[in-house]
């Protein structure tokens, strides 16, 4: 029955097989005979490892290399591309594009002052001792002598009169009259020609009041050099209030605003915030 197989093989029952395959396995992960676990030596093994050692520490440094001489280009106080981004965008608070409350529920209209308290806190005297007053109409420019340092002008919350939240602490909410704060992002090195100032249209017209006076952004508050430069910068604001009559309650109104009276852009089909912001806001009574 054996017929060519060797005379040895033929002489081993079914239950010797059996008995062997276990052995051969294991001897596939370790061999005690040759002392090789997984078909290598610990000679063979600690090479390899030496190996990726050798070479992932080599891309390790590569990398840490590259990342230097990048860190090396960059300049902490100045981006090194600001070509992007030509105008500001317009930004609001309280920091909601959808305003709505009922004037008489405090309820309803809390969140919105507290969100334009917390907002005006570093606007405050006390927070701006170290800032300067600055002369209206020009750009402060950083002077000879003065580092990479830059005074930051000093933007009194009370120029924002009935909307500074020191005289009426409710900021209008309580009386249908809600103020809304406008200011201009950050850009480093900026410097508007002609008078930058707020306009805001309503397709149902309604009466609005500005402050400071006309809605202006005065010039005095750029160029801006940075966070790191720039320290103690605070963005100029101009505070719009809304004077919404009986007649206007219940009703939910679209409000635009765009910077005019400057090269800034405005009228970008792409960028619905850039130089300006639409908004939305009712008032229940």
């Amino acid at each position: 029955m054996c017929g060519k197989q060797p005379i040895l093989l033929c002489n081993l029952s079914k239950e010797d097989f059996v008995k062997e395959s276990p052995s051969s396995w294991k001897d596939s992960i370790y061999n005690p005979r040759t002392g090789e676990l997984l078909g290598r030596t610990a000679g063979s093994w600690a090479l390899i490892l030496l190996f990726y050692l050798v070479f992932y520490c080599f891309l390790a440094g590569m990398f840490a290399l590259t990342m230097w001489v990048m860190l090396l280009t960059l300049d902490d106080y100045v981006p090194k591309y600001r070509d992007r981004i030509p105008s500001p965008g317009l930004a609001i608070r309280p920091n909601s594009l959808d305003i709505s409350f009922n004037r008489s529920d405090p309820q309803k209209y809390s969140q919105y002052v507290r969100n334009l308290e917390s907002f005006l806190q570093r606007y405050n005297d006390t927070e701006q001792e170290g800032n300067t007053d600055c002369s209206p109409g020009e750009y402060t420019l950083r002077e000879e002598g003065e580092g990479l340092s830059q005074k930051a002008c000093r933007f009194r919350r009370a120029l924002l009169s009935f909307c500074s939240g020191l005289s009426d602490t409710n900021f209008g909410y309580h009386e249908g009259k809600p103020c809304v704060l406008l200011k201009m992002n950050r850009i480093i090195g900026l410097k508007p020609s002609g008078d930058p100032y707020i306009n805001c249209t309503v397709k149902n017209p309604i009466q609005m009041h500005y402050f400071p006076k006309e809605g202006r952004f005065d010039k005095m508050y750029f160029p801006y050099y940075g966070k790191k430069a720039h320290e103690n910068y605070v963005e100029p604001l101009v505070a719009v209030k809304l004077l919404f009559t009986k007649e206007d309650y219940n009703k939910e109104l679209a409000v635009e605003c765009k910077v005019n009276g400057s090269n800034l852009l405005n009228n970008d089909d792409r960028d619905k915030f850039l130089g300006r912001i639409t908004f939305r806001i009712k008032v229940v009574e």
